[in-house]
């Protein structure tokens, strides 16, 4: 019987396989893709997720792959700049903040498993059709689907943890009745380029804002040969928006570019750059609402699949880090799993819905509109704007959407588990 089984094989999947392998416990990853292919567009890495795949030996490979991103700015929709402030390092965290490419860290993830785990750990093609709980046998039945064959088969495990993301089997079977995602009534397209490094080159920019138009702006691979791979993603107010989510689908050149023909940031051509992007993704900004338990005493979610939130923070795939190093610290030291279950839970399940609400309210995005309504046309002096106060508040709301202060990460002790049996 396999000790642990993972339902998906995402970042928030393999981190648990590498978390559970650290911990010496034994376990299989199954994905539902006929192929795990470095798909996506950029993602980033805050400082408490670093820390952890830092933990796991990953650092010097995470260095390779990303930009360890030193401050983030916000401009209006003209190039003025509003607010900005360090990040990783610079802002005195012990670990970077990195921004990646989202497939280059999954395949990154995923050799590391292959390496440390075994090449057929990781059963890619292979589809969650039902979970079943056996009391006397102490385990849950999965049954499993090849996609490629039909072949269906029954697998028992200890434990079955979902880290099958924002359309969860796994989820879906532990709250039937929950229904679709909830949409903000906001669209978003994602794409990159390779360009020339601007700004410091370690620059993440928000220009604009989501009631009208809002575009995000920042490197993800290290600089070869004078340039980089730039990520952008335009955020635009779509309440009327009722296409699936998605976030493979793919999106057009004619649906995104009006919203910023004219937007040109000075150091920025911002309709030459998504021109310059193939493929552009599209996507519906949606979340789920926190539930008041995740799972039973041998059922879990993890990452998308237990709380999947806004891209405000920046956040998501950190979340799912962490998730995934407090799940195998409590289950290499809790002396069974349903009180390992009882304790992940414990430890993950408020303080994410915490920071799905702190998400769910835009983060700085009211200070930013403030800003569009005050000075449609730009501005001279940022004060002329707004309060110190008001400036104080985009701060404030970053840190609850990231959830993670200098000093507390900097002095908390390592989730790596000291084992008790």
């Amino acid at each position: 019987m396999t000790d642990v089984l993972v339902v998906g094989a995402g970042i928030g999947g393999l981190t648990t396989a590498l978390s559970l392998h650290h911990a010496g416990i034994r376990c299989t990853l199954v994905d539902r893709a006929n192929e795990l292919a470095p798909l996506g567009v950029g993602i980033n890495l805050q400082p408490h997720a670093v820390r952890e795949l830092t933990e796991l030996g990953l650092g010097d490979d995470l260095a390779a792959i990303g930009v360890a991103t030193a401050e983030l700015i916000h401009y209006d929709r003209h190039g003025n700049r509003i607010w900005g402030e360090p990040r990783g390092l610079a802002a005195g965290y012990r670990w970077p903040q990195y921004s990646v490419h989202r497939g280059e860290l999954q395949m990154l993830l995923l050799r590391a498993v292959r390496e440390r785990l075994g090449p057929h750990v990781v059963r890619a093609g292979t589809a969650l059709e039902s979970l079943r709980e056996d009391e006397a046998a102490d385990a849950v039945i999965a049954t499993l689907r090849d996609r490629v064959t039909g072949e269906v088969r029954r697998e028992p495990a200890s434990i079955v943890i979902g880290a099958d993301g924002l359309h969860s089997a796994v989820r879906a079977h532990l709250h039937p009745d929950e229904g679709p995602p909830v949409r903000s009534g906001i669209r978003m397209w994602r794409g990159t380029a390779r360009r020339a490094p601007f700004l410091t080159g370690r620059t993440m920019i928000m220009a604009g804002c989501n009631s009208v138009a809002k575009f995000v702006v920042y490197p993800i691979s290290p600089t070869v040969d004078g340039t980089v791979t730039v990520n952008w993603v335009a955020e635009v107010s779509a309440p009327e928006d009722a296409r699936p989510a998605d976030w493979t689908a793919a999106g057009r050149l004619d649906d995104v570019l009006p919203h910023y023909a004219d937007w040109d940031l000075g150091w920025l051509d911002v309709p030459e750059l998504i021109r310059a992007s193939e493929p552009i993704l599209e996507y519906p900004m949606v979340d789920r609402d926190p539930l008041d338990r995740w799972g039973t005493s041998r059922i879990t979610l993890l990452g998308d699949a237990a709380h999947p939130m806004y891209p405000i923070g920046s956040n998501g795939g950190s979340q799912a880090v962490m998730d995934a190093r407090v799940l195998a610290y409590h289950l290499a030291s809790a002396p069974d799993a349903p009180t390992a279950l009882a304790r992940y839970e414990a430890d993950r399940r408020e303080p994410t819905a915490a920071i799905v609400l702190a998400n769910r309210a835009l983060g700085p995005e009211r200070i930013l509109r403030t800003v569009a309504e005050r000075a449609p046309d730009g501005f001279a002096r940022v004060e002329d704007v707004l309060s110190v106060p008001e400036l104080e508040e985009i701060a404030a709301a970053y840190r609850r959407t990231t959830s993670s202060e200098v000093a507390a990460l900097n002095s908390r002790p390592s989730w790596t588990p000291v084992m008790t049996h």
